[in-house]
């Protein structure tokens, strides 16, 4: 007595009739969970952090994905990197995807 198989179809062998149908309706499912939990979200992040990265300025206190606070001084247009202080001496340059958060106006300050 199994639960997805009944007994008479189990003895004969017999393949299961509308097997097809349930077999396009569990990968509808399956497609539209997949879009919904994992593509959508993700296309969305991707969505954010490409305008977060357009809209940067010189000026702008950012956060990097390695843990730097810093404020803009330079941007480089054509290559794609931009150049951050971290206080008066030291400046960094990094790629623009580097760059995890702008950080509102005065963050260095109160650190």
């Amino acid at each position: 007595m199994s639960l997805f198989i009944s007994n008479a179809q189990a003895s004969t062998g017999a393949a299961a009739g509308g097997g097809t149908m349930q077999m396009l309706i569990m990968l509808a499912i399956f497609g539209l969970v997949f879009y919904f939990l994992i593509y959508r979200p993700q296309a969305k992040r991707v969505k954010e952090h490409k305008s977060l990265m357009s809209m940067m300025a010189k000026g702008d206190e950012v956060l990097t994905q390695g843990g730097l606070v810093g404020k803009i001084v330079k941007i480089s247009e054509e290559k794609d990197f931009i150049v951050i202080s971290l206080n008066e001496q030291a400046e960094v340059t990094v790629q623009k995807s580097a760059v995890s958060a702008v950080l509102p106006k005065g963050t260095m300050k109160s650190l």
